[in-house]
């Protein structure tokens, strides 16, 4: 609200209206682009090494040695790119806002000029405009923000982004890569285990590519019938060069 930031008052009609309006946009965006991320490397990566693996003939204890092994490198991996993802973010943040800012305070006249032209753009008139310009120019905080917002597009981030990131998409991927590995550690012959491990990772698979659907305003169905689409032919592909090079 603007008025408990301290930036300005509120109408109490609009105040009201907007005291009693429940927004329903979905706010968790970052937290299932993580998800989304590690699950779905998670279940394809493991699940074709799995059935490579198979393909050659190995046991089941050697693919769930090697599978282990996977889940583990490719968690630590897809963390740590998440973390320097996310810190890079960061990094690029803050060095715009301090351009910001310079600008701001060494070529103020432009920097207002780019304040009428983005509205501009939206339509709004230079007669209206023009005290939208000059409040923000009294108020240094709020124009370098809108600044950042609607000539640079950029958000502030989380300070604590880069660890969060990093841990949602390890633990999401280890949850995904364990799923195609559950039939090995209880058949013993992996010709045998290659087949439940197909149906319950296709299974796993539509399932997530349904709530990715679902979660990201896609067609959940289509978006379910892709994800499991992509797992198969990675599996089936590594299943048969592995068959190709050991008959």
């Amino acid at each position: 609200m603007a008025a408990e930031n301290g930036r300005g008052t509120v109408e109490p009609e609009k105040q009201s209206l907007l005291n009693h309006h429940k927004e329903k946009h979905f706010t968790a965006g970052e937290i299932v682009r993580d998800i989304i991320i590690g699950v779905s490397d998670g279940l394809t990566v493991p699940f074709a090494l799995a059935a490579g693996l198979s393909g050659a003939n190995a046991s089941s204890s050697i693919v769930i040695t090697a599978g282990i092994a996977e889940v583990a490198a490719g968690a630590i991996s897809m963390g740590l790119g998440g973390y320097l993802a996310a810190k890079s973010e960061a990094d690029h943040y803050a060095r715009e806002l301090k351009r910001e800012q310079e600008e701001i305070i060494s070529v103020p006249d432009t920097e207002a000029a780019e304040v009428a032209e983005i509205l501009a753009e939206y339509g709004v008139e230079p007669h209206e405009y023009a005290p939208v310009v000059n409040a923000l120019r009294k108020r240094p905080r709020a124009w370098l923000d809108f600044m950042m917002k609607f000539e640079l597009g950029l958000e502030k981030p989380d300070p604590r982004r880069a660890l969060q990131s990093a841990f949602n998409i390890a633990i999401a991927y280890i949850f995904g890569g364990l799923v195609p590995l559950l039939p090995y550690m209880f058949i013993p012959r992996a010709k045998d285990a290659v087949v439940a491990s197909v149906v319950i990772t296709i299974a796993a698979l539509l399932i997530f590519g349904y709530a990715k659907g679902y979660f990201t305003g896609n067609k959940p169905v289509k978006s379910a019938l892709q994800t499991a689409l992509i797992g198969a032919i990675a599996s089936a592909a590594a299943f048969g060069i592995a068959k190709v090079i050991h008959p």
